[in-house]
């Protein structure tokens, strides 16, 4: 994995919405006293929401809340992947490419963000609407390969699939979260295969 690095174009200022800094204080008073730095990156993840990205202003806001060095806060920013350190689209798309994605056929749902996207990763696209990056697992290998736009995953994936999924969202429409190929959760293709008839007590 390359370096992570605050973006070089900063805005000059941040802070908290009323509701999201309402939001931060609730998840500082979570903690005792003294132990208000344990919400960093609840903190991160409200600022991100709010913004789109992680900004060095709401780093420093952030550390100013929790009493916290700027230093320990970029480094919690820069470690951990679902931060953006740089402007993305409206939509982020995250590809998994691990082992039992790339198994799967990863490498057409990558295409197929190329095509609907854009050709660079972390880039957004023409419209403003997406940017995608390659992800480590995300946790539904039974169902790959799959992908998260913003919170929702999507499973059981082909290149076609991811397309016309990306092309509904820009649409404004809200595709069906979950596997696309017809399955529940992560049964068997084709429904189950065993416990199929329940015998009667006698």
């Amino acid at each position: 994995m390359s370096v992570r690095r605050l973006h070089e174009n900063q805005p000059e200022s941040f802070a908290f919405s009323e509701a999201n800094l309402a939001r931060v204080n609730d998840c500082i008073a979570k903690y005792p006293p003294g132990r208000q730095r344990s919400a960093v990156i609840s903190a991160l993840w409200i600022g991100q929401e709010q913004e789109g990205w992680v900004t060095k202003p709401m780093i420093e806001e952030i550390g100013r809340l929790l009493d916290m060095p700027y230093i320990r806060v970029l480094e919690v920013a820069t470690f951990y992947t679902m931060f953006q350190l740089s402007p993305v689209g409206k939509h982020n798309v995250q590809v998994c490419t691990t082992t039992p994605c790339w198994l799967r056929g990863s490498d057409e749902i990558v295409k197929a963000c190329k095509k609907h996207i854009h050709d660079k990763p972390h880039t957004p696209s023409a419209d403003g609407m997406f940017s995608w990056e390659e992800m480590e697992c995300l946790g539904a290998c039974v169902n790959a390969p799959m992908m998260l736009i913003d919170k929702d995953p999507y499973e059981d994936l082909t290149g076609e699939k991811t397309g016309e999924i990306i092309e509904a969202i820009r649409r404004g429409e809200q595709p069906k979260t979950g596997p696309q190929n017809g399955r529940h959760s992560s049964e068997p293709e084709g429904g189950p295969t065993t416990l199929t008839t329940v015998e009667e007590k006698v």
